[in-house]
């Protein structure tokens, strides 16, 4: 009788392992990108969006720009970066809660992986799901660099120009720069291919994201500008940031 009873707590028990490892595989496959986005109408590429390492490269931002009406933002990782990067079932969606930079005109997402791996970001606009290309991220291979020192400004006059120089990592594809006032309030966000931007002149700007006509900047107030060196896969390799005022 012992040995019965032995013998049906143990099947009872390999049925709990069982069903509990059936939950834990539906419950990671209805957290997949590809579930998500099963049935529903895409637009892939159509989110503006990088990521970089903090100084402490134990920390990675995910930067993003939120269109005006945009809702359901989220991001979703892969377990590394060995995985195919554009198939959808190999991203999980990632749990960190959104911060604002500059006061909301962009966003990020703050997280800590153990590894390298790729994300995607994305969000929902008039009833379709939009997606960033995928982002490799590189916080141990190709930390990204702080160096203020690599931008100098051109401060004569209400139309200052801004040039710059790459770190140790040559391979930036694009630029994105931000001019923002003593209040953190973006001014200007601006895209070039040159390592040279003119506030506020878009002759060479491939992407501009400044939402309306940016103001005149004022004699002696202060001012702040930013850089961020990105690379084709969506990694930034520079991040600059400069306090200035024109004379």
């Amino acid at each position: 009788m012992a040995l019965k009873d032995n013998i049906q707590a143990l099947f009872l028990i390999f049925l709990m392992l069982v069903f509990s490892c059936s939950t834990d595989n539906d419950e990671t496959t209805r957290n997949t990108l590809a579930n998500m986005l099963n049935g529903r109408e895409t637009v892939p590429g159509n989110v503006i969006a990088c990521a970089a390492s903090n100084e402490d490269s134990d920390v990675v931002s995910v930067f993003l720009y939120p269109r005006n009406g945009v809702v359901n933002i989220s991001f979703y990782e892969t377990e590394s970066t060995t995985v195919d990067e554009s198939d959808f079932s190999n991203y999980i969606k990632g749990d960190s809660g959104l911060l604002d930079v500059f006061n909301g005109y962009l966003l990020k997402f703050e997280i800590s992986p153990a590894q390298e791996k790729w994300v995607i970001v994305t969000f929902e606009e008039q009833g379709k799901v939009h997606l960033s290309n995928p982002i490799r991220l590189k916080q141990n291979t190709k930390p990204t660099e702080y160096l203020p020192q690599n931008v100098d400004i051109d401060d004569n006059g209400t139309m200052p120009i801004f040039s710059w120089q790459d770190g140790t990592f040559n391979d930036s594809a694009i630029y994105f720069q931000v001019v923002s006032d003593e209040n953190d309030n973006l001014l200007s966000g601006t895209y070039t291919l040159d390592r040279l931007f003119q506030y506020y002149k878009l002759e060479n700007v491939v992407l501009n994201i400044t939402r309306e006509m940016p103001p005149s900047l004022k004699l002696n107030n202060p001012y702040k500008f930013s850089l961020l060196a990105v690379s084709g896969d969506n990694w930034v390799n520079l991040f600059s940031e400069v306090e200035f005022s024109l004379k």
